[in-house]
């Protein structure tokens, strides 16, 4: 078995992304909202920005429940790609590279519209940081692993449709 197929979490298939992206889960969620030194939220606390945010929720969240169903069995939660994986370029795959990330900033910031925390939104940027440098990281794995993909890549935009 070679080391990239072994059973432990060595980092050679991205586990400590995996780490890092549950820490930055924890934090957006569960972490600090905000601190006395910081100045107060500026956005109108009215029921719309409420409603702005649980849309964005929704939204995102949707978008990553569909992404997971489009993998099926290829689903796995690192970022080194599965020796049983297809390229999938349908469905939220034809919208953006990245659906799965893309739907979790999504909802991510939704929530931190919701909760009206500094914290929140700077833990939401800095994990946006993060998906992008882990997105790089895996797309060298998918290039490597599919021929096709740099094709792939020209169509589709990583995270933001038609932007970026």
């Amino acid at each position: 078995m070679s080391e990239r197929q072994g059973g432990s979490w060595r980092g050679h298939r991205g586990e400590w992304y995996v780490v890092a992206q549950v820490v930055f889960m924890a934090l957006i969620f569960f972490g600090p909202r905000s601190s006395p030194s910081l100045p107060v939220w500026p956005l109108p606390t009215g029921r719309g920005w409420i409603v702005l945010g649980v849309l964005l929720m929704l939204l995102g969240g949707s978008f990553l429940i569909i992404s997971i169903a489009y993998l099926r069995s290829a689903l796995t939660p690192l970022p080194y790609p599965t020796a049983r994986g297809t390229l999938i370029q349908s469905g939220p795959y034809a919208v953006v590279r990245h659906p799965m990330y893309a739907g979790g900033l999504v909802l991510a910031f939704g929530w931190a519209l919701l909760v009206r925390g500094w914290l929140t939104l700077v833990y939401v940027l800095l994990f946006a940081v993060f998906v992008t440098i882990k997105c790089r990281r895996e797309e060298r794995w998918l290039r490597a692993r599919y021929p096709e993909y740099p094709a792939y890549e020209t169509r589709v935009r990583r995270l933001i449709p038609f932007v970026y």
